[in-house]
């Protein structure tokens, strides 16, 4: 099958640090090439894939922000994937309701992925609008923020089996990983672990944006029980996340789908997560990690961590969030697109 995947130009394909889009685009590009798909992706110049990449920007966007306007190389390379539709039998798009113009004039199947929040202002009347348009949501949590939409279907994250190895035996610390922004809650974390006597190491990102946020935190996160070691690649995330007791996933947010949760899991790493968002379709509450409404019952799940079996978060992972799974999944609906085009033309 002949297929673009057309990412957002914010970070490279896959992103070096953090970026959870472009790293899904990646996997899920990188995969349907091992099947034997012939793959075109639209994503910036320094991305690193075995499809035909088309550049779209000369580097990731996010270094340069200050420098560019983002919505101007993003419009340029939808009209570039409209202008090349025929070489595709289907378009797979990862930038929201940005194309969606242009998509209701391709005769070229056109599938989007949403990957975040949609609980926001206007979106309902862009979808309405765009009703016709094939949506896919990364959790059942997620389409339930525009339940009338007429969704296709959803589709769970994956990563390769063998991108993680398994720890079955963690430390006594606890881990924190992603932004450090309001909606992250790395506050909680600390609390949890400090009242639970345990050390945290925080490996996170800061945005510009949220600078401000990170230096009202700065007391806490010089307690004596707190790491901050910064933004980390694939490679140490490895380690990070399987030499720890559990992930704290704190969250104070509708959560699309969260997926450092699979990325501990793939670990062996069990979840202490709050009850928002996706965040109870990933966990297996008592199984894979422990699921919460408040610090108090945080803290007390730490102490039963030794109750959950690492091999099980990893036998879990392998069940549900691979990236082989997510690729025939998608296959699936490209293959329910392609009659569609077939009976226009």
């Amino acid at each position: 099958m002949r297929i673009a995947q057309v990412a957002p130009l914010y970070e490279r394909v896959p992103p070096a640090g953090y970026g959870g889009t472009e790293r899904i685009v990646s996997y899920l590009t990188e995969e349907l090439v091992a099947q034997g798909h012939d793959v075109t992706l639209f994503a910036t110049a320094d991305s690193c894939t075995s499809a035909t990449l088309v550049p779209s920007a000369p580097e990731a966007l996010r270094s340069a922000l200050g420098s560019c306007d983002p919505l101007t190389l993003h419009l340029l390379m939808i009209e570039r994937v409209f202008q090349r539709q025929d070489e595709f039998d289907v378009i797979h798009t990862h930038l929201d309701h940005l194309p969606y113009s242009l998509a209701r004039r391709c005769r070229t199947p056109w599938l989007t992925t949403l990957h975040g929040r949609l609980d926001l202002e206007h979106l309902d009347a862009v979808y309405k609008e765009f009703a016709e348009q094939h949506v896919v949501a990364i959790s059942d949590a997620q389409r339930n923020q525009l339940p009338w939409v007429d969704w296709t279907a959803t589709v769970h994250h994956g990563l390769p089996r063998d991108l993680y190895s398994y720890h079955p035996r963690g430390g006594e610390h606890l881990v924190f990983m992603g932004r450090i922004s309001p909606e992250k809650r790395v506050d909680r974390a600390v609390e949890i672990a400090v009242r639970a006597g345990r050390r945290l190491r925080i490996a996170a990102k800061i945005d510009s944006a949220d600078r401000a946020y990170y230096e009202q935190l700065a007391p806490i996160l010089r307690h004596p029980l707190v790491e901050f070691v910064g933004e980390l690649g694939d490679e140490a995330k490895d380690e990070f996340l399987g030499g720890a007791a559990a992930l704290l996933f704190p969250i104070d947010w509708p959560e699309p789908f969260g997926l450092i949760m699979t990325e501990a899991l793939a670990c062996g790493t069990p979840v202490i997560a709050w009850r928002h968002g996706s965040v109870e379709e990933v966990i297996r509450d008592g199984k894979t990690g422990f699921i919460c409404d408040d610090v108090g019952a945080a803290v007390r799940a730490v102490a039963r961590l030794d109750r959950i079996d690492r091999a099980l978060c990893r036998r879990d992972f392998e069940r549900r969030f691979t990236a082989d799974r997510m690729a025939g999944e998608y296959l699936e609906l490209y293959e329910r697109l392609r009659p569609r085009a077939a009976v226009r033309a």
